[in-house]
């Protein structure tokens, strides 16, 4: 199975990414981890996104969808993935679509955590990394809200968006996805 896992800052995308992972036993793939580890390796690409990083902005599209192709290409994606923090926009998803085509591999669904600002920006700040500083956070959640929001709209057009609230217990949340995806 190959699943995006979609919300804003603070939604739980990366609990959720974990809990569905181990359930499934498929490879959790996140694009913050890559670019941090692209930034600690030095990466050329590294070096380039650190900027975009350190002030809370999106990285650059040609610089996300390289990094994705090159994870997308490892052995251990090949029963199945969860990519968590990206597509962040239509276009990502559109770029994300041909990608997978030109891998031969398909994305099954996209799951929208739906969760409120307030919560988005309480979980975050009650988070420990260095990126979730107050104003980080907030530009964060104005940009998912911007940005992001048309993707579901992409993902709707070509029924692949399953919506769940993502305001409540985590255990309850993988329930509500698993049962959408009529696994158990």
């Amino acid at each position: 199975m190959r699943l995006v896992i979609l919300g804003g800052s603070g939604s739980g995308k990366n609990t959720q990414a974990q809990r569905l992972c181990s359930h499934l036993g498929i490879t959790q793939i996140s694009t913050g981890e890559i670019l941090r580890e692209a930034i600690s390796h030095l990466s050329e690409l590294g070096r380039q996104a650190q900027p975009y990083m350190v002030k809370g902005e999106l990285v650059p599209d040609e610089m996300i969808i390289e990094l994705i192709r090159l994870r997308l290409k490892k052995f251990d994606v090949s029963d199945g993935w969860v990519l968590e923090g990206y597509p962040r926009t239509a276009f990502q998803a559109e770029e994300l679509d041909f990608l997978l085509d030109e891998l031969g591999q398909k994305l099954d669904w996209a799951i929208y955590l739906q969760v409120p600002e307030a919560v988005m920006v309480s979980r975050s700040l009650g988070r420990s990394l260095p990126d979730d500083q107050p104003e980080i956070v907030q530009r964060r959640v104005e940009i998912f809200y911007d940005r992001t929001v048309p993707i579901l709209e992409y993902y709707d057009r070509r029924r692949r968006l399953l919506t769940i609230n993502g305001d409540q217990a985590p255990e309850l949340v993988l329930q509500n996805i698993l049962k959408l995806l009529l696994v158990t």
